[in-house]
Parts: C-alpha cells; sequence; structure tokens
C-alpha cells in the first residue's frame, strides 16, 4: 500500500470519525404555565396561611373509629403494597445505573481447541516455533490440535468521559423518588377514600333510621285511615293511599340495607379484608371536620400533593435521559484488562511462567448507527416533552380541584342550613295537618302529602351533611393533605 494511499484511508477516517460525533441540537421545550397567585375564592391569601394540608390525617379526623379503620388500610391495602414493589424495582434499576459507573470483573474458566492448517500464519509459525532450538520441550506447542488454557479475571468499564452515564444515573434516581411520590399520593387516595365511605356508611345509617322512623308513624297513620274507614269517615281510597305510601316506605328501607352492605364491603376491601360489620359511631349529624378552610398560596400549597412532585421528578428524570441520548453521539472510552493463568498444555496451567496479564483501550464511536441514535434521541424528547405536558396537566387538574371543592363546601353549607328550616319547617306542617286531619279540618291527601314531604326533606337533609363532609375530604386532599411521613 502506497503512502498516498494510506493518507487518504486515515483522512477518510478521520472524516468519518468527526461526522459521527456531532450531537444533535437541544430540543426547545414547551413552557409550563405558572400558578397564579391566589385561589379565586374573594380573599386574598398571604404566603404564612396555615392550610387544613398541613394537618396529619391523624388529628383532621376526630372520630377514633375512622381513625383505626384508616390505620389497618394503611397497612393491608393491596395497592398500597404493589406500589411498595414499585419502589423496590425502581432502587434496583438506580442500583443497576450506579453499577454501571464501575469496572465489571468477572473471573472465568475456559479452554479451547483449535486445528491450524498447514497454510495459515498460527500454522507455519507453532511449526517454526517448535522447530527452534531456543525452546525448551515444554514450551513445545500441541499440534493437532492446539490448547488454550485459561484461569483468571477479565474486566470491562467504559470511562465516563462525557457524562451520559451519570445521566442515567441521574434520570434512574429521579425515577425512585416518583416512585416514593406516587406511593405517598396512593396513601392520600386511600385516606380520602376510606374516609368517603366511612360517612356515606353513617349517611345510609341515618337514612335508615329516618325511614323506620318514617314507617313506624305510615302505620300509625294507616290504622287510624282504617279506624276512620269503619267509622264512615274515610274511604277506601284513603286506605289504599296511605297503605302504597307504606309500602313505598318499607321498599326504600331495604334498598338503604343493601346500599349499607356495599358500602361495608367496599371499606373492608379498603382495609384489605373480607367482608364484616364496620364498627362506626352513629351520631352522624355530630361528626365535624375543621370548619375553617384556610387554603393558603398554591404555589406552597399544591406542590405538597404527591402527584405533582411525582410529575415534577418524571419531567427531572425525562430531561436527564435526552441530556444522555444526546452524549450518546459522542466516542466512548473502553478498558478491558485481564490477570490469569494461560497455557497451552493443561500440566503447565499453575506453573509461574503462565502468568498473564493484558488491558485494550479503545475509543470507540458510532459511525453507521446514526439513525438508531437520532431515532433514540427522537424518542427521549418526545418523552420529555410528554413528561412536560403530564407536569402541567395535573398543576391545572390540582388547581381546579381545590378551586371547586372550595365552592362545594361553601355552598353545600349553606344548602344544609337551608335545609334544616325546610325540615323544621315541614316537620310543624306535618304535626299541624295531622290535628287538622283528625277534627276533619283536613284531607288525607293533605296528610299524606306532607308526611311524604319531610320524608323526603329529613333524607335530602342528610345528604346534604354528606355531601359537605365529602367536601372537605376531597379539598384536604387536593391540597395535599393525607400524607405523614412521620408515620408513612
Amino acid at each position: 500500500m502506497t503512502r498516498s494511499t494510506t493518507a487518504y484511508i486515515t483522512l477518510l477516517a478521520a472524516l468519518l470519525l468527526a461526522g459521527s460525533c456531532k450531537m444533535p441540537q437541544p430540543a426547545t421545550t414547551p413552557v409550563v404555565k405558572s400558578l397564579p397567585d391566589s385561589f379565586p375564592t374573594g380573599a386574598p391569601a398571604s404566603a404564612d396561611t396555615a392550610a387544613i394540608a398541613s394537618i396529619s390525617w391523624r388529628h383532621f379526623f376526630t372520630d377514633p373509629q375512622l381513625v383505626s379503620l384508616i390505620d389497618s388500610a394503611l397497612h393491608n391495602n393491596p395497592d398500597l403494597w404493589i406500589a411498595q414493589e414499585r419502589i423496590r424495582i425502581a432502587q434496583a434499576q438506580l442500583a443497576m445505573k450506579r453499577a454501571a459507573l464501575l469496572p465489571s470483573v468477572n473471573g472465568g474458566i475456559s479452554a479451547a481447541a483449535d486445528r491450524y492448517g498447514d497454510y495459515t500464519m498460527n500454522g507455519v509459525g507453532n511449526y517454526d516455533t517448535n522447530l527452534s532450538s531456543n525452546i525448551n520441550k515444554d514450551q513445545r506447542i500441541p499440534t493437532s490440535p492446539t490448547w488454550d488454557y485459561f484461569i483468571g479475571f477479565r474486566s470491562s468499564w467504559e470511562l465516563d468521559i462525557w457524562g451520559k452515564l451519570k445521566d442515567e444515573k441521574r434520570a434512574a434516581a429521579a425515577l425512585l423518588l416518583a416512585t416514593e411520590k406516587g406511593r405517598q399520593y396512593g396513601v392520600t387516595a386511600i385516606v380520602a377514600e376510606v374516609a368517603t365511605h366511612y360517612y356515606r356508611l353513617l349517611a345510609l345509617d341515618n337514612e335508615l333510621a329516618v325511614l323506620q322512623k318514617n314507617i313506624v308513624l305510615q302505620q300509625a297513620a294507616l290504622e287510624v285511615v282504617k279506624v276512620q274507614k269503619e267509622a264512615g269517615r274515610a274511604t277506601e281510597l284513603a286506605v289504599h293511599q296511605f297503605k302504597a305510601q307504606l309500602l313505598h316506605t318499607q321498599a326504600l328501607q331495604y334498598a338503604t340495607q343493601q346500599a349499607i352492605i356495599t358500602e361495608q364491603a367496599a371499606l373492608n376491601l379498603l382495609a384489605g379484608r373480607y367482608p364484616q360489620d364496620i364498627a362506626r359511631d352513629t351520631t352522624f349529624f355530630k361528626q365535624e371536620l375543621p370548619g375553617a378552610l384556610q387554603t393558603g398560596v398554591p404555589a406552597s400549597m399544591l406542590t405538597r400533593r404527591p402527584d405533582i412532585q411525582q410529575a415534577e421528578l418524571e419531567l427531572v428524570a425525562a430531561k436527564a435521559n435526552v441530556s444522555a441520548a444526546r452524549k450518546a453521539f459522542l466516542p466512548s472510552l473502553n478498558i478491558t484488562p485481564y490477570l490469569g493463568l494461560n497455557a497451552f498444555s493443561a500440566n503447565l496451567l499453575f506453573d509461574g511462567g503462565s502468568v498473564a496479564a493484558g488491558a485494550l483501550a479503545g475509543l470507540t464511536t458510532p459511525i453507521f448507527a446514526q439513525n438508531k441514535l437520532k431515532a433514540g434521541h427522537a424518542i427521549a424528547t418526545a418523552e420529555q416533552n410528554q413528561a412536560l405536558y403530564r407536569y402541567q396537566q395535573t398543576l391545572l387538574q390540582g388547581f381546579t380541584e381545590v378551586v371547586t371543592q372550595l365552592h362545594q363546601v361553601r355552598n353545600r353549607r349553606a344548602a344544609f342550613a337551608l335545609k334544616q328550616q325546610e325540615v323544621a319547617e315541614l316537620t310543624d306542617a306535618v304535626s299541624t295537618v295531622n290535628d287538622l286531619y283528625l277534627t276533619g279540618y283536613a284531607n288525607y291527601l293533605e296528610l299524606i302529602t306532607a308526611q311524604k314531604g319531610v320524608l323526603e326533606a329529613e333524607l335530602s337533609l342528610a345528604d346534604e351533611r354528606r355531601q359537605v363532609l365529602e367536601g372537605v375530604i376531597s379539598l384536604y386532599r387536593a391540597l395535599g393533605g393525607g400524607w405523614d411521613e412521620n408515620r408513612h
């Protein structure tokens, strides 16, 4: 090969090497919309406002039976067990990325046999060596076949000269933290869900008591109408109307009993146990949650939410993966040393002269894998944008949930106060129309209508109370409450 040809090949190789080392330009990422300075609730929030989210759930809920039920769910819920295993997987993945920064060392024992042709470099070289007068009998190479024995250690180490492996480790660390935040978000969900089902169960207990009370009253009214019919003061139609009303209320009683069974089953499932009776305080209207719903500043309060923290950490991991994908275009430096015993005869393997050592350092760069690397970079960039959009979506969702639940609680509390007045008025109306009916100044339809109205109002009152409690719980969760770092 002439000198000019060698120079041409060297120049071509240098051009290919330089061209392959060009990294793609950083992609432009979308801008995240900043959170408003305050929640639109009518009054500006201050930075030191105490929010309900800072209250531990053990103090937020004052019912000891509910606290015990939540504690049982947090220790036995299968979803939280699964989340814990996800954390273990993420920990193992981080350990793998950390190990990639260190040399790998493998111990090995190998034996190989080759038969070289007479007209090969090894064949001719072995033949000439065996004819040499400078070697002794132990140094003669066996012929047909030639054995190669090795016992020792081989290592491989990629030096992270550009920080690619560090970026991959940083991504794995962020994903581990994100997984832990995912479990925390699961805890807040369990706390809120258990409390919600618990208060629904209490509302159903109250509804059942209302129905049973009205059944007694309607049965008494039916007996009065029957007596009046016998005396000629009422018709058979009146008897049918009162009986139909009683049957309707009895049917509602069975439907409510089934709803109670369903709610208990849901609570037991959350607590990770088979169906059983739920111990509970049936004084539904005495249940209280924090009355002053202070929310704080959105930027500080919403970032307490584990799902927002999780989305932010996933974005950090995605950015690190993009950085690693860009650095994959650069050359990598690998060192592969070995140390051991090497001989062509088994009986000479443990001789002192069989000690062998060596090392190879190589700088490699991708040349014909550009399309693959570009595709990997495009995927990482798209995943980064997805993570950013999820982060933005979680912020929007969190802010919207807080605003919605604030109005929900305030409006439901106002509706509950009006419902209380409505029930009081209708209860007085039933008493009045009952007296008028017995004295003949009101007909049976007016009495039936009054009884139906008070029944519906009492059921609606319990439902309003339930929605107030559920709204406070939802607001507590929306602000990031329900996660107690000292206990879970």
